[in-house]
């Protein structure tokens, strides 16, 4: 019996316009703060409503700075990013030093201090001497 071959699909993603829940990443952008959190899940809707005056400060930050071609710096690790802070790289503070992070369309919705964890990966070496009873008798 023949083994079927399965045909394999590539589509790129520069022709599929960018889209965020039926609406157009462009409509979304030319679109208020207040406009687009319409769009946004309920509780990043919410925080969105409720701070509206420092997202769009932020926002102004960011243009002035872009301008300038300054590095945009920040410590406001619970902003909400909206479809106008998309195509920036903003550099928010981890609690030691400043990431770089790309604004995508896909990180509607979060909080900017998703992408910029605060924990290292733990890398452990090799046993200290008097840890393992091996090493204790080498000790003596």
């Amino acid at each position: 019996m023949a083994k079927k071959k399965h045909k394999i699909r590539v589509t790129t993603t520069q022709s599929k316009e960018m889209r965020y829940r039926g609406k157009l990443i462009e409509e979304l952008i030319t679109m208020d703060v207040r406009e687009s959190a319409k769009f946004l899940p309920s509780r990043s809707k919410r925080s969105v409503l409720r701070n509206f005056d420092v997202i769009e400060r932020f926002i102004k930050k960011c243009e002035k700075y872009s301008v300038k071609n300054k590095k945009i710096k920040t410590h406001l690790r619970d902003l909400v990013i909206v479809p106008k802070l998309v195509g920036l790289t903003i550099n928010i503070h981890n609690g030691r030093i400043f990431q770089d992070v790309i604004i995508t369309h896909e990180m509607i919705g979060h909080r900017l201090g998703e992408f910029a964890t605060t924990r290292q990966r733990v890398n452990h070496s090799a046993a200290g001497i008097g840890a393992t009873k091996s090493s204790k008798a080498q000790k003596k």
